[in-house]
């Protein structure tokens, strides 16, 4: 991996939560992904499941944990199960491994191969009434694709008939929400690597050059700093592609005049950050542009401060659609007859602020987090408004992302990214 090595107490601490919510006498069980195949014999490149990194810092393929809390042999309340090292593997696809770097990384004292899985869980079942298995709930997953975990469970279910079955999912959608200070801290790395990505771009954007070209620049910078990878496919979006939600073709030409939308967000240790940013092509900002960017600017400033404890996702949305209406009136967009003619499911807003205002961020860049209970203290959030305007040719999105604090605004781990149109035009006119 690229990243340096990470404390393994924070796994420690992590199994700890999830153990402490298991019913007794229960076990719960958690696989890598697989490695996808493209075709002939290539495969993507291996993306862990992040549940079974949340719980142990094991990235590599091929492994299983297994949580007993209350196992009667102590050795066995956490295992891992993980391919065995042998000279032709390591001859072909490098190190994998040793049972002492695994417990290093993880702080798991028992390891058991692979070939050993299905013995030790006959063992351990037999003294359990409750099996969790691990499903992905996220509210936005649309899985097609068979896992790894899903051919387990199909497995477990099969050979324990008799036994009652639960949901890892909603334990975890609790737990992984709320941060640990170590995580916050890789969060913020990638929030830094993502930071100077963005620096680098402001000096190399003029008229002429290639969407593509941008992201490759993005894509440089990350790497040299540890980042595997960009946190999600990178959205450059220049002129009229600016009102594209999702753009990620990034094949068009910057032109004079034009603004791009830069929704770019480096990861790092699995972890990820998601900014968006909003420059002009020639290095300044016409006069409208210039009044759409500083009421989202407004927007996201009000929205920040309104992220605290206790309140509920949808009713944060909701309070920051009337900042924005309050902005879309002074720019013209909308007029008294829009409000009026409003309704509750369909508000004057919604014509030029399409999406939501935040949504959780962690190990997934659309991370674990019931969005119908109330905000927690330590969950990080994006906060990202945006008013597009297609019949203008251009739209603005500005986004950063935020830790939620007890008694004071949340902390921007972006706060060292340019941001204000007057720095912005400055870095992009210092070379």
């Amino acid at each position: 991996m690229k990243y340096t090595a990470i404390d393994n107490n924070l796994f420690i601490k992590n199994r700890a939560k999830f153990m402490n919510k298991m019913s007794s006498k229960s076990i719960a069980f958690f696989n890598s992904n697989d490695l996808y195949p493209v075709s002939a014999d290539t495969t993507l490149p291996f993306e862990q499941h992040r549940d079974l990194f949340y719980l142990s810092g094991i990235d590599q393929e091929e492994s299983v944990l297994v949580l007993c809390p209350n196992c009667e042999n102590l050795n066995h309340r956490e295992i891992l199960f993980l391919t065995k090292p042998n000279e032709v593997l390591t001859h072909w696809e490098g190190e994998k491994l040793s049972i002492e770097k695994a417990f290093k990384i993880s702080g798991v004292k028992t390891v058991y191969w692979l070939e050993d899985l299905e013995k030790i869980i006959d063992e351990l079942v037999s003294e359990c009434n409750i099996l969790y298995t691990n499903i992905n709930e996220h509210y936005r997953a649309k899985v097609e694709t068979e896992t790894r975990e899903a051919r387990f469970n199909k497995w477990i279910e099969k050979n324990y008939p008799n036994k009652n079955f639960q949901r890892s999912n909603p334990i975890l959608q609790n737990i992984r929400s709320i941060k640990e200070t170590i995580e916050l801290e890789l969060i913020q790395k990638a929030c830094d690597i993502t930071e100077k990505g963005f620096r680098r771009v402001l000096k190399f954007i003029k008229p002429g050059v290639w969407e593509y070209e941008i992201e490759a620049e993005f894509s440089h910078e990350f790497l040299i700093n540890r980042s595997k990878k960009f946190a999600y496919s990178p959205i450059i979006a220049s002129g009229e592609n600016s009102n594209i939600l999702h753009y990620i073709e990034n094949n068009n030409q910057c032109n004079d005049g034009d603004v791009i939308l830069l929704d770019v967000g480096a990861e790092y240790a699995n972890y990820s950050s998601d900014m968006t940013r909003t420059v002009p092509v020639s290095g300044e900002f016409t006069k409208r542009q210039k009044e759409v960017y500083s009421s989202v600017l407004h927007v996201k400033n009000e929205a920040t401060k309104l992220l605290n404890p206790g309140i509920l996702w949808k009713d944060h949305h909701s309070e920051v659609g009337k900042v924005m209406t309050s902005e879309l009136l002074k720019l013209g967009l909308l007029d008294k007859s829009d409000i009026q003619n409003q309704t509750d499911s369909r508000p004057a807003f919604k014509k030029y602020f399409t999406h939501g205002t935040s949504h959780h961020l962690g190990l997934d860049t659309h991370d674990y987090g019931n969005i119908h209970e109330p905000i927690e203290k330590n969950m990080v959030f994006t906060v990202e408004p945006g008013i597009y305007i297609p019949k203008e040719g251009f739209g603005i999105r500005l986004e950063d992302d935020v830790v939620v604090q007890e008694s004071s605004p949340p902390i921007n781990l972006m706060k060292n990214i340019p941001i204000e149109i007057e720095e912005i035009e400055s870095l992009m006119n210092s070379n």
